[in-house]
């Protein structure tokens, strides 16, 4: 397991040491990055390392929920949860990464009920379902839209006839 650097803010080291005793076997990585600290969990332990944090650790509100294409031929995608400690203005981010075949991580709406929306974007640009979640439908794209647009292998132009787009010329009326 990596270390956290120097750049790290004193107040968020007690929280990846507590974090590391309690799930000893749990956490992955844990790193800095441009003052920010990374804690990369395995997938299965989301829901009770989120509930530690929020529960434990004040980190009440999630502000983010993000996916990110890996393009690695294990564990090909992470879900990124963006964490902020109001009570004393700490971030942390916490990682999980699921494979290609069955990407799929729990959701944390039962934890962070705002995920709802969040989770739903992920599931919609690059097709993570999220195992739990009250309401899991695509939220950009049509419902029989079949690609994933923030995946690495879809087209940047699009895929034409995917879906109808509006003429790009206006009419002349």
């Amino acid at each position: 397991m990596s270390h956290l650097s120097p750049t790290v803010p004193d107040e968020i080291i007690p929280v990846v040491n507590e974090l590391r005793s309690a799930f000893e076997h749990v956490i992955l990585e844990a790193y800095s990055s441009s003052g920010d600290v990374f804690i990369l969990i395995q997938r299965e332990s989301l829901l009770k390392v989120a509930a530690e944090l929020k529960e434990v650790h004040h980190f009440v509100y999630l502000t983010d929920v993000f996916g990110i294409d890996r393009y690695t031929s294990d564990d090909r995608f992470e879900v990124v949860y963006n964490l902020v400690d109001l009570k004393y203005g700490r971030r942390i981010f916490l990682k999980v990464r699921c494979t290609e075949e069955n990407p799929m991580v729990d959701s944390v709406t039962p934890i962070w009920p705002n995920a709802d929306w969040a989770e739903r974007e992920v599931f919609d640009m690059f097709g993570i379902r999220f195992e739990g979640h009250p309401d899991m439908r695509r939220i950009y794209m049509p419902e029989d839209f079949a690609y994933f647009p923030l995946r690495k292998e879809f087209p940047l132009l699009g895929i034409p006839g995917s879906i109808d787009l509006p003429a790009t010329t206006p009419d002349p009326d």
